[in-house]
């Protein structure tokens, strides 16, 4: 035997030695991993009258000391190749994780014809993630056609989302519904159409702060089925008043729940420029204790 092939022994035989008592020794299965994120809809105001742009939101978030930033597409000047790859060297540059695209698909449609357009609308925004390195695609649910049960509603958010779900796995992109009014107002039904499209790359969204009442009850139901979550500074009363988000509550039940990934806030008033930096302090100090 050669020195190398003795070398490499040493570390075997030094287990083999140790026997159960190693095995006994191993730290516990590690739950939690959380990571804190901003959603870019924050600063819709300042991205819409263009005061800010895109890669001034990539580095706020590198200099909040975020992991991460949901690229709500809304205010995207262009999805050329150029652009899009601009934003991929700024995130990249300043440590940050374009992790979410958020587009406006809207996944229940009365018509093949109109299934066929949102689906369309995936693939565009799929290949867009893909360019900008993201792994993950947020959809909503949308409104129940007019004239329609919430069952047919869900059948019809299903068929858009398999076949969506279908190109985007090809390019390992998961997509997420998001709890977000129309027929994905409640847990119940968005879960419903995640488990129906019983695809590996669609899941849920979940915006805690989205929910009209029992906000953390809402949260601990849609946990298993969550690839993307939205936290906001609000969450929703069992009797459907606001109160402030209890961010170690909150993030206590993503752990327990088993979920694991970027934990992003979504600031929804009108003053987050200033308000956000003072926010983004209780988000960090509970992805500590909980997801780290």
């Amino acid at each position: 035997m050669n020195r190398r092939d003795l070398l490499k022994g040493v570390p075997a035989l030094a287990l083999a030695a140790q026997g159960g008592a190693f095995a006994e020794a191993q730290a516990p299965a590690f739950t939690g991993r959380l990571r804190a994120g901003l959603v870019a809809y924050t600063y819709r105001g300042e991205l819409e009258s263009k005061k800010l742009s895109y890669q001034d939101v990539i580095r706020m978030t590198a200099d909040f000391g975020l992991d991460g930033l949901d690229t709500t597409v809304y205010w995207f000047p262009d999805t050329s190749a150029s652009y899009l790859a601009d934003l991929r060297r700024t995130a990249y540059k300043n440590g940050i994780s374009l992790y979410s695209v958020a587009a406006r698909i809207r996944l229940a449609q009365p018509t093949a014809d109109l299934q066929a357009k949102e689906v369309a609308e995936i693939r565009k925004w799929v290949d867009v993630a893909e360019k900008l390195g993201s792994t993950h695609v947020r959809v909503f649910g949308g409104a129940i056609p007019k004239g329609l049960t919430e069952d047919q509603a869900i059948a019809m958010a299903v068929e858009t989302l398999k076949r969506g779900a279908e190109y985007a796995g090809s390019k390992g992109i998961i997509l997420g519904v998001e709890d977000d009014g129309g027929l994905t107002t409640t847990a119940e039904p968005t879960i419903k159409i995640v488990k129906q499209t019983d695809s590996p790359w669609a899941g849920m969204n979940l915006d805690a702060g989205n929910f009209p009442k029992d906000g953390y009850k809402q949260v601990e139901m849609s946990i298993p089925y969550a690839v993307s979550t939205h936290i906001k500074a609000t969450i929703s009363t069992p009797d459907g008043k606001k109160e402030k988000t209890d961010f170690e509550k909150l993030f206590g039940l993503f752990v327990k729940g088993g979920y694991r990934g970027f934990v992003s806030l979504e600031y929804e008033e009108k003053d987050a420029l200033t308000a956000v930096p003072g926010i983004v302090p209780e988000l960090l100090r509970a992805v500590r204790k909980y997801g780290v």
